[in-house]
């Protein structure tokens, strides 16, 4: 049975509000139908994992892009990465500011450069990327957020695992091409000029045609301690990809107490979901289907072409 193409897209593993939650299950099942458009179309894994994470970078409801969290001087510091699992190439960008989808910016570091750019923001501008203004990208809630963790005895950690959570899709088109792409806007109140496991190859994300691709969300220093992405597709070349992910998951939990989820697609168009944290919205698209679930166990399918 033909199973490809396959797009699969999270918006961040933790615990959404329940006056939150409709729109982050909303998000990410608009975004895998504007991802799987382009493979639909014909188009190439590479483009439609890109387009997919920049839909939710452009949806205030996650902390990528529009709505990302802000550093402990309040401002914006947005990481991404990008693989093409054919060729194992790969782009990425960390802290850059004022681009409204860093997941492009990372696409043309990929495609356009040879050696890592020293300086993002410089990249981008010689790309011809329009700069958008610091406070476009801030939201209310974002703010809200920020302060909130300022206040004298808040817990920053425990926030971590809160409503916004990184963005990211895997996908494998109808050649057998598989890609992964991750957004983020890092760690609530971090310290300026952190960079988490997003733009970390084999952390934040992996792609290889041999095997599949990976998209990772949670806790960044602990996913870059196992490097959860690269695990789990070590695990994938012995298994299958649901056991896979869960196998990964469950060692970073036993191994360094940490919570995530990861979308995993193989080379011949299974996939998976999969979280060890309370929630995860995410969504698939397969053979015209949607599927999508926010809570563990929780499946939902409908038509791709059904807009509700």
């Amino acid at each position: 049975m033909d199973l490809l193409p396959v797009l699969v897209v999270h918006g961040g593993a933790g615990t959404v509000p329940r006056e939150r939650s409709e729109q982050s299950v909303s998000g990410v099942r608009s975004a895998a139908r504007a991802g799987y458009a382009i493979l639909r179309g014909g188009g190439s894994s590479m483009d439609a994992v890109v387009e997919a994470v920049a839909h939710m970078e452009d949806n205030p409801s996650y902390n990528a892009g529009c709505g990302s969290v802000l550093n402990v001087k309040g401002e914006i510091e947005m990481d991404a990465i990008v693989m093409d699992g054919k060729a194992l190439g790969s782009g990425a960008v960390s802290a850059v500011r004022n681009v409204a989808n860093p997941v492009r910016l990372a696409r043309l570091v990929m495609d356009k450069v040879v050696f890592y750019p020293p300086c993002g923001q410089c990249f981008a501008q010689e790309m011809g990327i329009s700069e958008v203004p610091p406070e476009s990208l801030v939201t209310e809630y974002s703010r809200m957020r920020w302060k909130k963790n300022l206040e004298p005895g808040a817990n920053p950690v425990e926030s971590q695992m809160g409503k916004m959570g990184t963005v990211g899709a895997v996908a494998v088109d109808r050649e057998g091409n598989v890609a992964c792409a991750t957004s983020t806007g890092g760690m609530l109140n971090k310290m300026e000029g952190r960079v988490g496991d997003t733009p970390c190859i084999g952390s934040g994300g992996y792609a290889d045609n041999q095997v599949g691709a990976v998209s990772t969300t949670g806790h960044g220093e602990v996913i870059m301690k196992v490097t959860l992405a690269r695990l789990i597709l070590f695990h994938m070349e012995q298994g299958d990809t649901k056991e896979a992910s869960d196998m990964g998951l469950a060692y970073m939990k036993s191994r360094v107490d940490g919570l995530g989820g990861v979308v995993t697609v193989g080379p011949q168009g299974n996939w998976a979901a999969r979280f060890s944290s309370l929630q995860m919205a995410w969504a698939a698209a397969q053979k015209d289907s949607l599927h999508y679930g926010l809570y563990a166990g929780e499946h939902f399918t409908q038509s791709i072409d059904d807009p509700h």
